[in-house]
């Protein structure tokens, strides 16, 4: 999936070049190519198939050259990720109906490869023939309030794969204590493992609407009337998340309890939690001095010089016209300055 915006990542990210095409840590690589590269050992090249905005068919290309155009799919606008989904579901259908997929997100981070994949294979096989719903969920190490969390049956503890009782929004961080105190709850990564089959009928039975809007053109999925079909049907789309269309209605849905060095990097503080530091716990991605300064994000485009003094605890990021300086604390606001800085100055600052 990689059709969303990042606007908590302004001014690096845009609507021209949102999160995915990004590369806030300086890696050389963008969220797309490493997760496109992350999944590469064990899904075969042909096999990958791209969502996103018909908006950025180009950047895709760009960033994937190794894939052709007939491997991604053109949302003429958004509608979260239940459509998203089930409009690759519908393709796949076409092309294999026995297939087992995998859903990630391709804006996230993974430090430890090896253990991801061992963890990727294990759910494959769980789901293979099989009628369940599989998420992956990451084992909390702090009362993090920007993800989803998972609740788990304890009384299965003794397998790596146990059923799922509830599904918890974004949680404040007294409600995220007592979840992480349980021992009974994991973060939601995003990403989810299912055959067609199950997931097909998982579609039919919660959200008969949307399923029947998509399964309309089912003879047309995989040839040269798809996309003006989608072109059609996806105004009259409903707007809503896999997660409360289908996870949380499912009996169904298994979570897979996994530690290897997630994150959904969400927030400027979530990379900064990954980024390589100095001394003083400053990050600093081009050419800066950074005096009198700790723990401070400083991110400066090619060309660029900039001198900071005396902060603690600030992000400073800028790209092209538009500079960012606030305190970390503050980061959730940034939607909200993106809004302002929208309506008072022109959508092409955003």
């Amino acid at each position: 999936m990689a059709g969303g915006t990042g606007s908590r990542f302004w001014p690096l990210s845009t609507n021209d070049c949102p999160k995915q095409f990004l590369d806030p840590m300086g890696t050389g690589k963008s969220f797309l190519q490493s997760t496109f590269e992350r999944f590469l050992p064990i899904i075969p090249q042909e096999n990958f198939i791209i969502v996103t905005s018909a908006a950025y068919k180009d950047k895709i290309l760009e960033h994937l050259p190794e894939l052709s155009e007939h491997q991604i799919l053109l949302e003429p606008l958004r509608r979260n990720t239940a459509p998203c989904i089930l409009y690759a579901v519908k393709r796949i259908e076409a092309i294999t109906p026995d297939a087992n997929i995998v859903v990630a997100p391709s804006d996230h981070i993974v430090l430890n490869q090896v253990e991801f994949l061992e963890v990727i294979k294990e759910g494959l096989d769980f789901v293979d023939n099989s009628p369940n719903l599989l998420t992956i969920g990451i084992k909390p190490n702090r009362p993090e309030t920007g993800y989803g969390y998972i609740q788990f049956d304890v009384e299965q503890t003794g397998n790596k794969i146990n059923s799922v009782k509830t599904f918890t929004e974004k949680p404040d961080k007294e409600l995220a204590q007592v979840f992480i105190d349980s021992g009974e709850f994991l973060w939601n990564s995003g990403i989810f493992l299912w055959s067609l089959k199950a997931i097909d009928t998982a579609f039919r039975q919660h959200l008969p609407e949307l399923y029947q809007q998509f399964n309309e053109g089912k003879d047309l999925f995989n040839t040269s009337e798809e996309q003006s079909f989608i072109n059609n049907i996806y105004p009259e789309c409903s707007n809503i998340s896999i997660d409360y269309g289908i996870m949380e209605k499912s009996e169904t849905v298994y979570v897979r309890a996994a530690n290897f060095g997630w994150s959904d990097v969400g927030t400027w503080g979530s990379v900064f939690t990954h980024m390589q530091k100095d001394e003083n716990q400053n990050a600093v991605v081009g050419e800066a001095i950074t005096s009198n300064c700790t723990n401070t994000v400083v991110h400066i485009p090619k060309g660029r010089i900039a001198v900071v003094d005396g902060l603690d605890g600030y992000l400073i990021v800028q790209q092209g016209p538009n500079l960012l300086v606030c305190k970390q604390e503050n980061e959730q606001a940034i939607r909200n300055w993106v809004d302002e800085v929208k309506y008072k100055f022109g959508e092409k600052y955003t």
